[in-house]
């Protein structure tokens, strides 16, 4: 893994403790920001397929 460019979501604020992600050529890499060190690995593939679910309600109950 090689210096990637980490974003996290405007909704986040200034707030240090914070999802990011990056690209990674065909890879997804997951991380908070509070924990760099430890990132998860997905595809493009499947991370869309999560953000489709997540865009439709499907996670909704894990935030309230």
């Amino acid at each position: 893994m090689g210096k990637l460019n980490w974003q996290k979501s405007s909704y986040s604020g200034d707030a240090a403790e914070c999802v990011e992600i990056a690209s990674d050529g065909e890879l997804i890499r997951i991380r908070e920001s509070d924990d760099p060190a430890i990132a998860i690995t997905t595809t493009k593939a499947k991370l869309a397929a999560w953000l489709q679910g997540a865009k439709a309600g499907e996670f909704d109950h894990l935030t309230g």
